[in-house]
């Protein structure tokens, strides 16, 4: 299976038929002291999961995939990563979808067809000082779950996968190619520069910004407008009930 596939030298490829998660099993790589660009690719994933440790249907015929990544960065840069993957997804998918369909972004983490979700990313992190504000980073998983034949039809957020939107010859194994090519070139890009060109290229295909939006926190709703992305990352809201703007850092945003 793995000769099917051909990555830049950078990666190192995992390749599973089925496991219970491809982000359990690249963090226990990484753990063990996988190196960088350690990339695990399974067909089918039997517990896959989201953010916040929602379940993630993961039925043979899309693309299941985590990332060993050794970036030399303190912890709380890690979250920055999840832009560079959804703008190298982004670049890869609008490689492979109908002119017309359009590839768009919603914070912080999803990738749409239009305004349907088509691919979730999930971070998972590891220090060696935890607990020490600025600790670097000893390692971090970066997880794809990207619907290329099948898409959940009860999804909370509507959701869609490339061969409903007209990707007929999509595959799984191109897919990965070209995501793997594209995510190298901006993270590449990130080393050098910084969030800043990832975050220009994120907004030109943001959805929601300039919209009112709802922001779902742990312990708390609050709608309003989804003014800006900051230098950061951080989703920037003015409140419809007032109060000055908040920094939203986390969350599950639904357009209104």
């Amino acid at each position: 299976m793995a000769g099917e596939i051909t990555l830049p030298p950078a990666y190192r490829l995992v390749v599973l038929d089925t496991v219970a998660s491809t982000n359990d099993e690249a963090k226990r790589l990484a753990r063990e002291g996988a190196e960088d660009g350690t990339l695990v690719w399974a067909r089918e994933q039997q517990a896959g999961r989201g953010r916040g440790g929602r379940s993630w249907v993961s039925p043979r015929g899309n693309l299941y995939l985590s990332l060993v990544l050794r970036p030399e960065c303190p912890a709380s840069r890690a979250a920055e990563l999840g832009f560079v993957a959804a703008v190298g997804l982004g670049t890869a998918l609008a490689s492979l979808v109908p002119p017309l369909c359009p590839v768009n972004y919603k914070w912080p983490n999803d990738v749409l067809l239009g305004e349907r979700k088509v691919a979730g990313i999930l971070i998972e992190t590891e220090s060696g000082t935890q607990s020490q504000p600025g600790a670097p980073l000893e390692w971090m998983v970066l997880g794809l779950g990207v619907n290329v034949q099948h898409y959940p039809k009860d999804a909370e957020f509507p959701a869609t996968s490339l061969r409903y939107e007209g990707a007929a010859d999509a595959t799984v194994e191109a897919l990965l190619e070209r995501f793997a090519v594209y995510f190298l070139n901006w993270a590449n890009r990130w080393m050098e520069d910084g969030l800043t060109p990832i975050r220009a290229e994120w907004k030109e295909r943001a959805l929601g910004i300039g919209r009112k939006i709802r922001v779902r926190l742990p312990l708390e709703t609050l709608r309003g407008k989804f003014i800006d992305l900051d230098a950061d990352g951080t989703l920037l809201l003015d409140p419809e009930k007032g109060g000055g703007v908040r920094r939203i850092t986390a969350g599950d945003v639904f357009f209104v």
